[in-house]
C-alpha cells in the first residue's frame, strides 16, 4: 500500500477524477484543487461510492497562486502534484464572452455545435493564461512549500502532424515537437517550463552541496482517453460541447444530438478518416500512478512518456465499435476537415512499457461498452442520481471484495 499525500489539480475533471480514484485505491491521501469550470463536484461522491474514501476538495483557480499557498499550508504532508488543470476545447469559454448579448449567444451556440475545435484559435490568450501562467503559479507555490515532484498531464497534440517526418508513426517520444493549434502549443510550452524549473532546482541544490535528486517531473503525453468506470456510475460529463469522438457518439446514442459530424473522409487512411489511438481511462489513470511511483523511486529528473495502446483506429472504425456496443447503427454526416486536425496520432508506448512497466490492458470494445453503460444509465451525467440497480451491484461487488 502506497503512502503520502498527493495534490491533484483539475481533479474533478474526467481524467483527473479517475486518477484521484486510482490514488485512493492505492492507499494515497488525495487533495483536489479545481474551480469546477468544466466539471462537477458530484464526482467526489461517486469516488467515495466506488472506493469508500473521499478526496479533500478546494475550489481553486489554477491562476490563483495565493490559493495554492493556502492548500499547501493546510496540508504540509503533500509531497507531489499531478497536474491536470487546463483549458481544453469544450465550447464553453466563447459562450461566456457573448453572455450579455442573447442574439449573438444563440448564434454562437449554433456555431459551436459544428465548430468547437476552432474556438481555441479565437481566444488563444485565455489558453495561455490558464495553461501556461497557471502552471507557473502552481510551480512557484510548490517551490515555496518544498513540493518537489510533479506529474504533468500533457498531450499527443504536442507532436502535431508526425507524418511530416519519416518513420514516426506510431509516434515515439523522440518525434520533434510541432503542435498545430493553440491548445497543443500551450501544452508544449508547459513541458518546457517544467523542464527548465526542475533542472534549475537541481542545479541550485548541487551548488549548495546537495544532490537535488528529489526534484523530478513526469511528462505524460497521452492520446485519446475513452471509456468510463465499469460500475456505470462514473464517467465523462462535459459541461459544454464535447470535443472528443466517443462523448459525441454518446450524445447521439441518447438523442442529445441528431447525428455525428465526421470531419473529413479524404485522409490517407484505409477508409479516408483520421486515425487516433484510444486508451481506456482506467489504463490512463494507472499510468499516472505508476509514473508517480517511478519519480519517487528512480529520481529520473525530467522524463516524457507516451501513454497509448499503440493501435490506431479510424473514425469510421470507432463509429462501428460504439454502434456495436449500443446495438444499432448511429447516424453521421461527413463535413470538411477542421483546422489543426492531423492524419494520425497513434502512440508508440515502448518507452512506458519498458521503463515504467506500464501497458494498456483494456480493449477498444471495453471502452465502448463501459461508456455506453455510463451514458445510457446517466443521460444527465452527474446532474442525476445513479440508478439503484447500479448502486446495488457496486455494493455487492465491494462486499465480495472485502471478504
Amino acid at each position: 500500500m502506497s503512502t503520502g499525500t498527493i495534490l491533484v489539480t483539475g481533479g474533478t475533471g474526467y481524467i483527473g477524477s479517475f486518477t484521484a480514484l486510482a490514488l485512493l485505491e492505492a492507499g494515497f491521501k488525495v487533495v483536489i484543487a479545481d474551480n469546477l469550470y468544466n466539471s462537477s463536484k458530484e464526482v467526489l461522491n461517486r469516488i467515495e461510492l466506488i472506493c469508500g474514501r473521499k478526496p479533500d476538495f478546494y475550489d481553486v483557480d489554477v491562476t490563483d497562486e495565493a490559493a495554492f499557498d493556502k492548500v499547501f499550508a493546510a496540508h504540509p504532508d503533500i509531497d507531489s502534484v499531478i497536474h491536470f488543470a487546463a483549458l481544453k476545447y469544450n465550447g464553453t469559454l466563447p459562450l461566456q464572452l457573448y453572455s450579455n448579448d442573447p442574439l449573438r449567444y444563440c448564434a454562437r451556440l449554433a456555431y459551436l455545435s459544428i465548430q468547437a475545435v476552432g474556438e481555441s484559435t479565437e481566444v488563444p490568450l485565455e489558453y495561455y493564461r490558464t495553461n501556461v501562467y497557471g502552471t507557473i503559479c502552481l510551480l512557484r507555490s510548490m517551490t515555496r512549500h518544498n513540493v518537489t515532484k510533479i506529474v504533468f498531464s500533457s498531450s499527443a497534440t504536442v507532436y502535431g502532424d508526425a507524418t511530416r517526418f519519416p518513420n514516426m508513426i506510431p509516434i515515439p517520444e523522440e518525434c520533434p515537437i510541432g503542435p498545430t493549434n493553440p491548445y497543443g502549443r500551450t501544452k508544449a510550452t508547459v513541458e518546457m517550463v517544467i523542464t527548465d524549473h526542475i533542472e534549475a532546482q537541481r542545479n541550485k541544490a548541487e551548488k549548495e552541496g546537495k544532490s537535488g535528486e528529489e526534484w523530478n517531473a513526469a511528462i505524460l503525453r497521452y492520446f485519446n482517453p475513452a471509456g468510463s468506470h465499469p460500475s456505470g456510475i462514473m464517467g465523462e460529463d462535459p459541461q459544454g460541447v464535447p470535443y472528443n469522438l466517443l462523448p459525441l457518439l454518446g450524445h447521439v446514442a441518447v438523442g442529445k444530438r441528431e447525428k455525428l459530424l465526421v470531419y473529413g473522409d479524404d485522409y490517407a487512411s484505409s477508409d479516408g478518416t483520421a486515425i487516433r489511438d484510444y486508451i481506456h481511462v482506467l489504463d490512463l489513470a494507472a499510468g499516472h500512478l505508476i509514473a508517480l511511483n517511478h519519480l519517487r523511486s528512480k529520481h529520473p529528473g525530467v522524463r516524457a512518456w507516451n501513454l497509448g495502446t499503440g493501435k490506431g483506429s479510424t473514425v469510421y472504425h470507432m463509429i462501428k465499435a460504439f454502434s456495436n456496443a449500443v446495438g444499432r447503427d448511429l447516424p453521421y454526416d461527413v463535413v470538411g476537415r477542421r483546422t489543426g486536425d492531423v492524419l494520425d496520432l497513434t502512440a508508440n508506448p515502448t518507452r512506458a512499457n519498458q521503463e515504467l512497466g506500464w501497458k494498456a490492458e483494456r480493449t477498444l470494445e471495453d471502452a465502448c461498452e463501459d461508456l455506453w453503460r455510463w451514458v445510457k444509465n446517466n443521460p444527465q451525467g452527474y446532474r442525476q442520481d445513479p440508478p439503484d440497480f447500479l448502486l446495488e451491484a457496486l455494493k455487492e461487488k465491494r462486499k465480495a471484495s472485502s471478504n
